[in-house]
């Protein structure tokens, strides 16, 4: 990995963060690059982790989920094996779409949707009080999203 990123590999970042759908011609151009040192570039960006994936921003709203509910969660057993089977189950629920493991009172916390309040408290019982180890519920809902695009800086300053 480069132990520093450049102005163009900043731009680079910015540039494919705000629209991954740049064609490398477009991509150069924005960039002031030439196509091939552009690929090259972006090559190295993705060989080094500095880029993880590329996908589709999707509206919940738009696919008929109207709840998204923030769903802390206290362990009732902190062993190894009981976290790995818990963040094992979480990964193949499709409607959690983001999970942290948090300090605090609560052991996670996690983002979830759902269609609506009915169906976001048969979920709660019906799969999220059967995950292993699981002792203490709390949700939250949020009204509105004020800020929902997760953008990493990459200014010269933040990195």
């Amino acid at each position: 990995m480069p132990s520093t990123l450049d102005r163009t590999d900043r731009a680079l970042l910015a540039a494919l963060q705000d629209n991954a759908r740049l064609t490398v011609s477009e991509l150069a151009d924005q960039v002031s690059l030439t196509t091939s040192p552009c690929w090259r570039r972006v090559k190295l960006l993705e060989d080094n982790g500095y880029i993880t994936g590329y996908q589709a921003i999707l509206s919940p709203k738009s696919l008929g989920f109207g709840v998204t509910a923030f769903v802390s969660i206290m362990m009732d057993s902190h062993t190894k094996d009981m976290a790995l089977a818990f963040e094992q189950r979480l990964l193949e629920i499709p409607e959690i779409v983001a999970c942290h493991n948090i300090s605090g009172r609560y052991d996670f916390l996690l983002e979830i949707l759902a269609r609506d309040l009915e169906s976001f408290g048969e979920f709660t019982r019906e799969v999220l009080q059967r995950l292993p180890g699981v002792k203490e519920i709390y949700s939250s809902f949020s009204y509105k999203a004020v800020k929902e695009r997760r953008v990493i800086p990459v200014s010269e300053k933040h990195i």
